[in-house]
């Protein structure tokens, strides 16, 4: 009798083994999980941090091209087709956050303009239990767009008083702009564009 018992406990020490060597694993394959979704929404976060910080530098760089194109048949022409400069911010906001920038693409769109922003994490999931993780880095993409607001307000442009006076009806309400004095752009460029964040 006390020869089986310790067969017994010889046969099932095997199977704790493997149950806890199994355990085991699956401890560290959801931690390697997790890590791994965390480093994903961190270089998530990166990217649209960076994608934000060339929309707002595009915007920035907006003014002079704006201010030359009134009236309106020539800002009409101008929104359709003007220089957007807002990569170059990308890459500081994406090394602030933990990533390498990789990819910035500009696209005009009119009234939307848009840029696309890669980067990729500097942590590397780095998991024993992950073949090849230690040479992988979450991959993150971004777009924002600047999105023109406004819409010109028809004027008499005969009246020699209004003649260096253009005016505007945008979301947040009315606006005039005269080019020979204009107000400070980083106030008037809020309501005549807006930045956000869109699905790529």
């Amino acid at each position: 009798m006390i020869g089986r018992s310790r067969r017994d406990a010889g046969q099932a020490f095997p199977i704790y083994v493997v149950m806890v060597a199994g355990l085991l694993f699956l401890v560290f394959a959801f931690f390697a999980v997790g890590k791994a979704a965390a480093l994903r929404n961190g270089a998530q976060g990166a990217a649209d941090a960076a994608a934000l910080a060339a929309a707002n530098e595009m915007r920035r760089n907006y003014e002079k091209g704006f201010l030359a194109s009134l009236p309106e048949d020539l800002l009409s022409q101008y929104l359709q087709r003007h220089p957007t400069i807002g990569c170059i911010a990308a890459e500081g906001l994406a090394s602030a956050n933990q990533a390498d920038f990789v990819d910035c693409r500009e696209t005009l769109g009119g009234r939307r303009d848009r840029v696309t922003v890669d980067v990729e994490g500097r942590k590397t999931v780095d998991s024993s239990v992950l073949p090849g993780s230690e040479n992988t880095r979450a991959k993150a993409k971004a777009t924002a767009e600047v999105e023109f607001l406004c819409d010109w307000t028809s004027v008499d442009l005969n009246d020699d008083s209004i003649r260096d006076v253009f005016y505007f009806t945008c979301e947040d309400g009315f606006l005039e702009i005269r080019p020979s004095s204009p107000p400070p752009w980083d106030q008037v460029s809020k309501i005549l564009y807006d930045v956000h964040l869109v699905d790529n």
